[in-house]
């Protein structure tokens, strides 16, 4: 990709966001539209998988802060309204004494001289942001051939609630750009092999000069990659990708939360001329549990209880998601008190959660005469009625 590409690619009109959008919305627009438009959704529709890479590519930059501040300080410079953009030299700058320099000029990529010296952070911020081909030719045709990341890749991953709480090894398929199987990512068919561009000699750009000016832009014969394919494969009609389905076997750790986003390293679409592979982000997606909750790394459980257990106290079973532990629930229990059993929560690396075990009297809808006649025996024996207490608290008492 070209300095002029970069810059001209509106990141924040692919999401559909505004430009001071913050990570929140950028995220919310991003998972919406990588849910329409998903090649899994869309099977043979070339137009729904350009915009779904298309999309990627916006995120994986407005999701990084360091580097959506790069690309907004470079649009602001050069890409809308910045002095060269307003001037109409999107490639290069008039230089002084009637002499022209291009961008490595400009930001001193290419010496040690003043240039470079008073570079600043302008010079690091296209370093970075161009994948250090802001320095001359020689730079540009390195960036333009060498090795290149491959993408990173989103897909959703739906665990039950006891997977995530304990952890799960799971099979994931997905769809992905990947290096073509029948011509090994060349691009050439089997059998020939790419030659150096002729036009530009295989570093990828041309420069040409208009009077003062000195402009620099990928190599229209190649298209930037310094290699020119005379008979394409037929797989990949040239371009060394193809998307491809695959799965792999992921390891899920244990204690992730419903919404979560799990990077894994290396895992995500290979990358292009022998670069590194780019990362996998799992979103993970966790089923209700009929009996058990969650708040943080302990679990809840709400368990009923006979009035005469909670008077009298009771030791009880209660389930755990790996089987089941004795609860003692002391004499005088109130219904709705919270019993913790300690470390039969969600699993942790310091330190395990705790089983919280609200306790509720279950009170009989029908009662056979006999429970009646013992209740109210009960009733009038314990003489114990707390409304009027309740009444002379709200009134402040008889008068």
């Amino acid at each position: 990709m070209s300095t002029r590409d970069f810059i001209e690619k509106d990141y924040y009109g692919a999401l559909g966001v505004p430009q001071g959008a913050d990570a929140a919305a950028i995220k919310k627009a991003y998972r919406k539209l990588a849910q329409e438009l998903h090649p899994d959704k869309n099977p043979g529709n070339a137009e729904a998988e350009a915009r779904f890479k298309e999309v990627s590519e916006a995120y994986d930059v407005l999701s990084d802060p360091k580097r959506r501040g790069e690309y907004d300080e470079a649009r602001r410079l050069f890409g809308a309204g910045g002095a060269g953009a307003r001037a109409g030299f999107p490639g290069g700058f008039p230089g002084g004494g009637g002499q022209a320099f291009d961008l490595g000029d400009l930001f001193g990529a290419a010496g040690g001289g003043a240039g470079a010296r008073n570079a600043g952070g302008l010079g690091d911020i296209l370093g970075g942001l161009f994948g250090g081909a802001a320095g001359g030719p020689r730079a540009r045709s390195q960036a333009a051939s060498g090795p290149a990341r491959g993408q990173d890749v989103e897909t959703e991953a739906t665990l039950s609630f006891e997977e995530a709480v304990l952890g799960v090894t799971v099979p994931l398929r997905m769809q992905s750009p990947g290096s073509c199987p029948t011509c090994a990512g060349s691009g050439a068919k089997p059998g020939t092999s790419p030659h150096a561009c002729p036009v530009c000699q295989g570093a990828g750009v041309t420069s040409r000069s208009q009077g003062a000016f000195a402009f620099s832009e990928p190599c229209r014969n190649c298209r930037g990659s310094g290699q020119v394919v005379d008979d394409p494969c037929p797989t990949c009609t040239g371009s060394g990708i193809t998307t491809q389905t695959r799965t792999i076997t992921v390891r899920i750790p244990a204690g992730v939360k419903d919404g979560q986003r799990i990077r894994l390293a290396g895992k995500g679409a290979p990358g292009r001329r022998g670069g590194p592979a780019g990362d996998l982000f799992v979103v993970v997606h966790v089923a209700e549990h009929p009996l058990f909750g969650r708040k943080g790394d302990d679990l809840t459980l709400t368990v009923p209880i006979t009035f005469a257990e909670a008077a009298l106290g009771t030791t009880l079973t209660v389930p755990t998601l790996d089987g089941s532990v004795s609860l003692k629930v002391p004499a005088g229990t109130a219904s709705g008190r919270t019993l913790r059993v300690r470390g039969r929560g969600v699993p942790g690396k310091a330190r395990s959660g705790d089983l919280l075990v609200t306790v509720e009297i279950a009170v009989p809808v029908r009662l056979t005469p006999a429970q009646r006649k013992v209740i109210e025996t009960l009733a009038e024996e314990m003489d114990e009625d707390p409304r009027p207490q309740i009444t002379a608290a709200v009134t402040g008492g008889e008068r």
